[in-house]
């Protein structure tokens, strides 16, 4: 694989719909290998004919359940998995990723936000070098290190957390102009284009929500601060 779009995607659901829809949103996005399975019997099939370099799997199957099924690849490979699934209890989402999965996205998804995570799988287990960016794809914020290129932010605990698609256009706009001011508009374009307005209240929550993952103390914020009435700043860090 010399790109992520080159990447083999194997989709297992055993909705048919949900098959074809996630099919069609990562061939809009370029990707270029994809096979899909309904059941356990065919996943497995398909798993040692096609030698996956990424999984998306759901949970419920007719013939079994996701996780038994990620046991099974596990006794024989470390490819990357993505559980999605409407299953949203905590123990399911801990289940799954104390088995080794690499991310654990609920339905219904934002398709931005599936695509953003998958690529950021992608990135991490078989393009490293993009972790390794110098300084304009990396911003350090205190004890936080944000991966812009992946969109993913390290802490200081070794934890890793995701941004969502809104997050990371609001962090990138916001680091183009570190240290000055954004305004609610700029903002609001990044995200939305140019048919943003009615989504001033959607904007404070998706900037409350990053600085939920950027900051050390969300409600005392020392790095993405608000300028009344104007917009938002991002400060200069590491």
């Amino acid at each position: 694989m010399n790109h992520l779009y080159e990447a083999r995607i194997l989709l297992i659901d055993d909705n048919l719909d949900i098959l074809e829809m996630l099919k069609n949103i990562l061939i809009r996005r370029g990707f270029l290998s994809i096979r899909t399975a309904s059941n356990c019997e065919k996943a497995r099939e398909i798993f040692h004919l096609y030698a996956p370099e990424l999984i998306i799997l759901d949970i419920m199957l007719p013939d079994g359940d996701g996780f038994s099924l990620m046991r099974d690849f596990r006794l024989v490979s470390d490819v990357p998995v993505l559980f999605l699934s409407a299953k949203d209890e905590d123990n399911d989402r801990l289940l799954g990723l104390g088995l080794g999965a690499d991310d654990y996205i609920t339905k219904p998804f934002l398709p931005d936000e599936l695509v953003l995570r998958l690529t950021a799988i992608l990135k991490r287990t078989y393009f490293s070098r993009f972790s390794q960016e110098p300084d304009c794809s990396r911003l350090v914020l205190g004890n936080r290190t944000v991966l812009l290129e992946s969109g993913t932010i390290l802490t200081a605990r070794g934890e890793e957390l995701s941004l969502t698609a809104k997050e990371l256009a609001l962090l990138k706009k916001l680091y183009e102009n570190r240290g000055n001011i954004v305004t609610f508009d700029a903002l609001s374009d990044a995200v939305w284009g140019e048919n943003y307005f009615g989504y001033e209240n959607t904007l404070m929550v998706h900037i409350r929500r990053l600085r939920e993952k950027i900051e050390e103390t969300p409600s005392s914020p020392v790095w993405l601060l608000t300028v009344r009435g104007l917009g938002y700043k991002l400060l200069k860090g590491g």
